[in-house]
Protein backbone atom coordinates (compact mmCIF):
# COMPACT_ATOMS: atom_id res chain seq x y z
CA UNK A 1 0.00 0.00 0.00
CA UNK A 2 1.58 3.15 -0.91
CA UNK A 3 1.52 5.93 1.48
CA UNK A 4 -0.08 9.61 1.41
CA UNK A 5 2.13 12.44 1.16
CA UNK A 6 1.68 15.04 3.98
CA UNK A 7 2.44 18.12 4.30
CA UNK A 8 3.10 20.25 6.98
CA UNK A 9 0.46 22.41 8.34
CA UNK A 10 2.11 26.25 7.72
CA UNK A 11 -0.55 29.34 9.04
CA UNK A 12 -1.32 30.40 6.01
CA UNK A 13 -3.40 27.10 4.86
CA UNK A 14 -6.53 26.50 5.74
CA UNK A 15 -8.73 23.72 5.21
CA UNK A 16 -12.63 23.08 6.57
CA UNK A 17 -15.32 20.21 6.86
CA UNK A 18 -18.96 21.02 6.53
CA UNK A 19 -21.12 18.43 5.56
CA UNK A 20 -18.67 16.19 4.05
CA UNK A 21 -17.13 18.65 2.04
CA UNK A 22 -13.74 20.02 2.61
CA UNK A 23 -12.34 23.03 1.07
CA UNK A 24 -8.73 23.95 1.12
CA UNK A 25 -6.49 26.50 0.42
CA UNK A 26 -3.54 28.35 1.03
CA UNK A 27 -3.53 31.90 1.71
CA UNK A 28 -0.62 34.66 0.18
CA UNK A 29 1.72 36.01 2.78
CA UNK A 30 0.02 39.42 2.62
CA UNK A 31 -3.15 38.00 3.23
CA UNK A 32 -3.24 39.12 6.29
CA UNK A 33 -2.45 42.78 5.92
CA UNK A 34 -5.42 42.92 3.65
CA UNK A 35 -7.54 41.01 6.72
CA UNK A 36 -6.34 43.94 9.06
CA UNK A 37 -7.06 46.63 6.24
CA UNK A 38 -10.97 45.20 5.94
CA UNK A 39 -11.19 44.88 9.63
CA UNK A 40 -9.64 49.01 10.49
CA UNK A 41 -11.86 50.26 7.67
CA UNK A 42 -14.84 48.63 8.44
CA UNK A 43 -14.41 49.78 12.46
CA UNK A 44 -13.47 53.24 11.38
CA UNK A 45 -17.01 52.88 9.21
CA UNK A 46 -19.03 52.10 11.97
CA UNK A 47 -17.71 54.14 14.70
CA UNK A 48 -18.17 56.95 12.43
CA UNK A 49 -21.63 55.92 11.68
CA UNK A 50 -22.60 55.30 15.48
CA UNK A 51 -20.89 58.50 16.34
CA UNK A 52 -22.62 60.78 13.76
CA UNK A 53 -25.70 59.50 15.18
CA UNK A 54 -25.08 59.93 18.79
CA UNK A 55 -23.34 63.44 18.07
CA UNK A 56 -26.57 64.22 16.12
CA UNK A 57 -28.66 63.73 19.02
CA UNK A 58 -32.24 63.76 18.26
CA UNK A 59 -31.35 60.58 15.60
CA UNK A 60 -34.26 57.85 15.60
CA UNK A 61 -34.78 55.02 13.40
CA UNK A 62 -38.80 55.19 13.57
CA UNK A 63 -38.74 56.99 10.02
CA UNK A 64 -36.72 54.46 8.00
CA UNK A 65 -38.70 51.44 9.98
CA UNK A 66 -41.76 52.75 9.54
CA UNK A 67 -41.12 54.21 5.58
CA UNK A 68 -38.72 52.39 4.08
CA UNK A 69 -37.65 49.28 5.26
CA UNK A 70 -41.74 48.43 6.13
CA UNK A 71 -42.37 49.99 3.00
CA UNK A 72 -40.43 48.41 0.10
CA UNK A 73 -42.21 45.15 -0.13
CA UNK A 74 -39.16 42.86 2.03
CA UNK A 75 -39.96 39.36 3.31
CA UNK A 76 -39.72 41.08 6.86
CA UNK A 77 -41.41 44.22 6.30
CA UNK A 78 -44.31 43.19 8.89
CA UNK A 79 -41.66 43.10 11.62
CA UNK A 80 -40.01 46.86 10.46
CA UNK A 81 -43.68 47.78 10.75
CA UNK A 82 -44.26 46.17 14.21
CA UNK A 83 -40.68 47.24 15.26
CA UNK A 84 -41.80 51.54 13.77
CA UNK A 85 -45.35 50.92 15.85
CA UNK A 86 -43.67 49.45 19.31
CA UNK A 87 -42.46 52.01 21.59
CA UNK A 88 -40.58 49.94 23.46
CA UNK A 89 -38.89 48.52 20.62
CA UNK A 90 -38.33 51.75 18.70
CA UNK A 91 -36.80 52.98 22.20
CA UNK A 92 -34.43 49.95 22.01
CA UNK A 93 -33.30 50.24 18.74
CA UNK A 94 -32.56 54.11 19.21
CA UNK A 95 -29.95 53.31 21.66
CA UNK A 96 -28.80 50.09 20.05
CA UNK A 97 -28.26 51.02 16.46
CA UNK A 98 -25.94 54.10 16.94
CA UNK A 99 -24.24 52.33 20.40
CA UNK A 100 -24.06 48.97 19.10
CA UNK A 101 -22.33 50.44 15.88
CA UNK A 102 -19.90 52.27 18.32
CA UNK A 103 -19.09 49.08 20.15
CA UNK A 104 -18.56 47.24 17.05
CA UNK A 105 -16.48 49.61 15.63
CA UNK A 106 -13.90 50.31 18.72
CA UNK A 107 -13.83 46.53 18.54
CA UNK A 108 -12.38 45.63 15.41
CA UNK A 109 -10.39 48.88 15.82
CA UNK A 110 -8.02 47.92 18.65
CA UNK A 111 -8.70 44.10 17.62
CA UNK A 112 -10.68 43.37 20.85
CA UNK A 113 -13.66 40.81 20.84
CA UNK A 114 -13.09 40.78 16.98
CA UNK A 115 -15.75 37.54 16.56
CA UNK A 116 -18.02 39.23 18.72
CA UNK A 117 -17.92 42.26 17.33
CA UNK A 118 -17.92 40.80 13.34
CA UNK A 119 -21.33 38.59 14.15
CA UNK A 120 -22.67 41.85 15.55
CA UNK A 121 -21.65 43.63 12.28
CA UNK A 122 -23.12 40.95 9.74
CA UNK A 123 -26.20 40.70 12.03
CA UNK A 124 -26.79 44.90 11.41
CA UNK A 125 -25.65 43.97 8.17
CA UNK A 126 -28.43 41.34 7.33
CA UNK A 127 -31.06 43.82 9.08
CA UNK A 128 -30.20 46.70 6.79
CA UNK A 129 -30.08 44.04 3.47
CA UNK A 130 -33.71 43.12 4.63
CA UNK A 131 -34.57 47.05 5.60
CA UNK A 132 -32.94 48.39 2.29
CA UNK A 133 -34.89 45.51 -0.02
CA UNK A 134 -33.55 46.02 -3.42
CA UNK A 135 -33.56 43.10 -5.59
CA UNK A 136 -33.94 44.64 -9.70
CA UNK A 137 -30.24 43.90 -9.98
CA UNK A 138 -30.38 40.67 -8.16
CA UNK A 139 -30.44 39.63 -4.53
CA UNK A 140 -26.52 40.63 -3.88
CA UNK A 141 -26.38 43.76 -3.52
CA UNK A 142 -23.68 45.71 -0.93
CA UNK A 143 -25.34 45.14 2.58
CA UNK A 144 -24.78 41.28 1.30
CA UNK A 145 -21.39 41.89 0.67
CA UNK A 146 -20.52 43.79 3.93
CA UNK A 147 -22.14 40.64 5.23
CA UNK A 148 -19.81 38.48 4.07
CA UNK A 149 -17.02 40.61 5.15
CA UNK A 150 -17.88 40.80 8.58
CA UNK A 151 -18.19 36.81 8.44
CA UNK A 152 -14.62 36.55 6.94
CA UNK A 153 -13.29 39.20 9.25
CA UNK A 154 -14.46 36.89 12.21
CA UNK A 155 -13.28 33.72 10.02
CA UNK A 156 -9.94 34.87 9.40
CA UNK A 157 -9.46 35.66 13.93
CA UNK A 158 -8.49 39.40 12.37
CA UNK A 159 -8.20 40.21 16.57
CA UNK A 160 -5.03 37.98 16.47
CA UNK A 161 -3.80 40.56 13.69
CA UNK A 162 -1.97 43.48 15.84
CA UNK A 163 -5.10 43.29 17.34
CA UNK A 164 -6.11 43.13 21.58
CA UNK A 165 -7.51 39.67 21.48
CA UNK A 166 -4.14 38.47 20.66
CA UNK A 167 -2.62 39.66 23.99
CA UNK A 168 -5.80 38.46 26.05
CA UNK A 169 -5.94 34.74 24.06
CA UNK A 170 -2.11 34.19 25.85
CA UNK A 171 -3.18 35.61 28.93
CA UNK A 172 -1.30 32.83 31.17
CA UNK A 173 -2.71 31.78 34.89
CA UNK A 174 -0.71 31.53 37.63
CA UNK A 175 -1.52 27.59 36.82
CA UNK A 176 0.72 28.30 33.67
CA UNK A 177 -2.48 27.62 31.21
CA UNK A 178 -3.28 30.40 28.56
CA UNK A 179 -6.93 31.85 28.71
CA UNK A 180 -8.12 30.34 25.88
CA UNK A 181 -6.42 26.76 27.58
CA UNK A 182 -8.37 27.38 30.36
CA UNK A 183 -11.64 28.68 28.77
CA UNK A 184 -11.69 27.42 25.11
CA UNK A 185 -15.07 28.60 24.00
CA UNK A 186 -13.59 32.11 23.98
CA UNK A 187 -12.29 30.92 20.92
CA UNK A 188 -15.82 32.37 19.52
CA UNK A 189 -15.57 35.59 20.69
CA UNK A 190 -11.96 36.74 20.41
CA UNK A 191 -9.73 36.16 17.75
Amino acid sequence: MASIPTTKQSANRFESTIGGITVNGQAHSLSAWFVLALRLMFGYAFLSAGLSKVLEGAWTAQGYLAFGAAANGNPLAGMYAWMADTSWMLAFIDVAVPFGQIAIGLGLIVGLLVRLAAFFGAFMMTMFYFGNWSVEHGFVNSDMAYVLVFLAIAAFGAGRIIGLDRYVETYEFADGQTLLEKYPRLDYILG
